[in-house]
């Protein structure tokens, strides 16, 4: 056997390299399991924030690498604004079917655009509830 190099490791040519992706020189292997979400990712400037809703691994940090951009959401928009809330529906549909969750923020976008049905707020104990003003 010629020895093949892939990524700078000496392989024989019989052995296959299974990769699904890089992000950022890290590599995941096609034999486990990766937990994704779609989430959002904040951008913008100090007191001027700008999300982009992006479909990460579930360990990834909140800004850190992601798979694909499938959306973004500007708050500072009114409500009534079209551009508030953008989201490519067909690639949002394609990882859902893929196994990907949604956030709880995102989960409330979608269930919006009529994607997914509407899911039930969580029950937030009193404890962290805001106090009464005296």
């Amino acid at each position: 056997m010629v020895p093949k190099f892939v990524n700078g490791v000496s392989r024989s040519l019989d052995t296959t390299v299974k990769y699904v992706y890089y992000c950022r020189m890290r590599v995941v292997s096609e034999r486990g399991k990766v937990a994704l979400k779609i989430r959002l990712a904040r951008g913008g400037a100090r007191k001027r924030p700008f999300y982009r809703v992006v479909v990460a691994e579930n360990t990834s940090p909140r800004d850190g690498c992601f798979i694909e951009r499938v959306g973004h959401y500007n708050p500072m928009l009114d409500s009534d604004n079209a551009e508030r809330i953008v989201i490519n529906v067909e690639r949002v549909k394609y990882w859902l079917s893929k196994g990907a969750k949604a956030t709880e923020r995102i989960a409330l976008f979608l269930s919006n655009l009529g994607i997914i049905e509407k899911v039930p707020p969580k029950v937030r104990p009193k404890k962290s509830a805001p106090r009464k003003k005296s």
